[in-house]
């Protein structure tokens, strides 16, 4: 198993990642009942994007002999308007520090994080806008 979840009662959630024991907390949005003091669960899906493009990056990175400690990701989740209720788009701003790369490699890099597991695992109908910016 990957986690294990603990419904809490008042639209909250507890999740434990089974292999290292650090835990997570969920509660339901302000527009939908909740009280919006920890991230929702679509908040996780769209983070998830923004954690798993940046990781792929950096694996790739490695790879290449360069490091992108310091860049950052800024993410955006909207949602429909009308129900079902669902994730329409997500927006990931991509900060990268100031490297000596070639234009080549900051192509490589961008493909990869376009290209990583969780941005191939959404649904199509979700529109995926990522933009790099390279300090």
């Amino acid at each position: 198993m990957t986690a294990s979840i603990v419904y809490n009662g008042a639209l909250r959630c507890s999740a434990v990642h089974n292999q290292s024991g650090t835990s997570i907390e969920s509660d339901a949005p302000t527009d939908n009942r909740g009280k919006g003091e920890r991230f929702s669960p679509t908040d996780l899906t769209c983070t998830s994007l923004g954690l798993c493009l940046i990781t792929t990056m950096a694996i790739k990175a490695t790879d290449m002999g360069i490091e992108l400690a310091g860049a950052t990701v800024d993410i955006r989740k909207f949602m429909s308007a009308e129900p079902p209720r669902r994730i329409v788009k997500i927006v990931a701003e991509v900060k990268l520090p100031a490297l000596d790369i070639s234009a080549r490699d900051r192509e490589v890099l961008e493909a990869t994080g376009n290209a990583c597991p969780v941005a191939r695992s959404l649904h199509p109908d979700i529109d995926q806008q990522i933009s790099y910016h390279w300090a």
